[in-house]
């Protein structure tokens, strides 16, 4: 087929397959060099180059016939090109961004973890008695009604005993600062 490349650009923007198939033979290795050396990786190149060849057949309806088939061409390469780098700098900033939050999370995280363990070898050291009554106020989220019914025991008794393991664990809390 010696047809130059606007007459089948025209024919392939109209669904004749042939044509296209013929664009793409002549052009493959073009949009590859140049979506290379926008890239700089084989692996992206490639990528880019699969993705302008998906697109070209909807991209060919806007192509009008003013420049060369070349220069129309050029500038889909050059624009999904810096289509996809653009979406790669808001992907490495979302990325970024998702790690430092992830940071500050297993930061936070680690920091819970030693609070809870902290907390748990403090209370092991208060007794029995105060212990289970912080663990069912505390933890466990029960009133000081619901957690005297439990410990069947007066409700005062819990709310004595939960101002005890507060004076214990600030008294704690001062002698390691």
């Amino acid at each position: 087929m010696n047809t130059d490349d606007n007459a089948l650009a025209e024919r392939a923007a109209g669904g004749d397959r042939v044509a296209f198939q013929s664009l793409l033979e002549r052009h493959y290795d073009t949009i590859f060099r140049v979506a290379y050396r926008f890239t700089g990786l084989r692996q992206d190149a490639e990528d880019l180059t699969q993705d302008i060849c998906a697109s070209l057949p909807a991209r060919l309806r806007s192509f009008r016939g003013d420049a060369r088939f070349t220069s129309w061409l050029y500038r889909v390469v050059v624009n999904a090109a810096q289509d996809k780098r653009r979406k790669q700098v808001t992907a490495d900033r979302a990325n970024a961004a998702y790690g430092e939050i992830s940071e500050l999370e297993r930061g936070q995280a680690d920091q819970t973890a030693r609070d809870i363990a902290w907390l748990y070898e403090t209370l092991e050291q208060l007794g029995d008695d105060l212990r289970q009554t912080a663990i069912l106020v505390v933890a466990e989220g029960l009133s000081h009604a619901e957690a005297a019914i439990v410990l069947d025991i007066k409700e005062s008794t819990v709310s004595w005993r939960m101002h005890e393991v507060r004076k214990k664990l600030k008294a704690q809390v001062e002698q390691e600062a």
